[in-house]
């Protein structure tokens, strides 16, 4: 992508209105745009790190074996009314809405009643268990009060994924399981050293849950370090240790057995003595925007965003100096480009001064920097945006780099 193409322009001030840094910061960068509050849009950066977000996370529920698939977001007001009869606003934030004929429907807050509805017409036996299917779908929640950036929006892409198994062990086990995959994704996506998995209250779907809290000065959230080592906490709402120091977080990640609170009477298979047993369930949640955001309030700077490699929008952010080396950092583009390398190029007319600056803001983890030294030596200028080192090299040898 060339810099002089992206119809997105940086900005030296956030709106007056947005007091989270992860919004002033993506704003000013231009990766989001604010509709309202609570409401954003995805410009082609952001879209780009959403986007490596959501593959990173796809990957991981698939090697826990889960199988994707896509739901409705309208719902069904009879499906709400059963079982938890959550349909009242009292027990869910609905966003609310009416069919021509006068039926009124809602906006998915979630999906516990229609993945369980779905399934009942699958589900007879214990030959059909166990396994976990998985979306990603934008959710609606008609919060009181947005705040906090991307961190808490009326509209959001959430990876929902939901396991069904016969028996208590065997949910435990893709529990477990579930447990690991989230930790990877937390250490891929660069946040997994200040992530720990918390004990916090169930709610209304069981006594205990277990959330994935990372530590940040922006968290809502409170929590007890319990285990440095093994990176586990409990939430103040479940227990307030003795001398234990309180630490701010942000909750990027949920996980809840929910036993048979969804599959009775719905949801049942008979076992192999032919007596009928309700499936136990679980769910497993993240907010992808959320998360994004909570990787710009850990990994930035007063200059800007810091991202990590895997989930930067572009690998290398080539910057050209001068009007003499513009030839020689077209054909390193192009040379980057076709080895399957992601660059953006700010090949405009600008100063020195304000591209660095630019490019500080965006965060893109290399920047190779090409002027009249460059030219004369065909060694290229690598800056490391994370440290702040600096060092020099050929392409051959940038592009030997980027591959490992």
């Amino acid at each position: 992508m060339r810099q002089t193409e992206l119809f997105t322009k940086t900005r030296r001030e956030a709106p007056k209105d947005e007091e989270a840094k992860n919004a002033k910061l993506l704003i000013r960068a231009g990766f989001i745009n604010k509709e309202m509050a609570g409401i954003y849009d995805y410009l082609p950066l952001g879209l780009r790190v959403l986007d490596k977000i959501e593959n990173i996370i796809r990957a991981e529920m698939n090697a826990l074996g889960g199988q994707e698939i896509s739901m409705s977001a309208l719902q069904r007001r009879e499906l709400w009314e059963r079982g938890q009869n959550r349909w009242a606003d009292d027990k869910l934030p609905w966003f609310k809405t009416k069919l021509k004929s006068g039926n009124e429907l809602g906006l998915a807050t979630t999906h516990e009643e229609p993945i369980t509805n779905m399934l009942e017409q699958f589900i007879s036996s214990y030959q059909n268990l166990p396994f976990s299917v998985y979306q990603f779908q934008t959710k609606f929640r008609n919060e009181e009060r947005a705040k906090s950036g991307i961190l808490r929006t009326r509209e959001f892409l959430m990876k929902d994924m939901y396991s069904f198994s016969r028996t208590q062990d065997e949910h435990d086990r893709f529990y477990e399981q579930a447990k690991i995959a989230y930790r990877n994704i937390f250490n891929r996506v660069g946040i997994g050293d200040v992530t720990y998995l918390t004990l916090a209250s169930g709610g209304s779907f069981s006594r205990y849950s277990h959330e994935f809290q990372t530590l940040t000065a922006a968290g809502e959230d409170t929590i007890y370090i319990k285990d440095e080592k093994k990176k586990e906490a409990v939430n103040k709402e479940v227990e307030t240790p003795v001398g234990v120091p309180e630490k701010k977080a942000i909750e990027v990640g949920n996980i809840f057995s929910l036993g048979t609170k969804f599959s009775d009477p719905y949801l049942s298979f008979n076992d192999q003595a032919g007596k009928q047993q309700l499936v136990i369930m679980g769910c497993y949640g993240i907010g992808l925007g959320r998360l994004m955001g909570t990787v710009v309030e850990v990994l930035s700077d007063d200059k800007g965003v810091i991202w990590p490699r895997e989930i930067s929008p572009f690998d290398i952010h080539l910057l050209v100096l001068t009007e003499e080396a513009k030839n020689f950092t077209d054909e390193i583009y192009k040379t980057l480009t076709s080895q399957n390398i992601t660059v953006l190029y700010d090949d405009r007319d600008l100063r020195a001064g304000e591209k660095f600056a630019d490019a500080d803001l965006i965060g893109i983890p290399a920047r190779v920097v090409v002027g009249d030294k460059a030219l004369k030596s065909k060694k290229l200028e690598i800056k490391d945006r994370a440290t702040g080192g600096l060092k020099e090299m050929t392409i051959e040898s940038l592009i030997k780099k980027l591959r490992k």
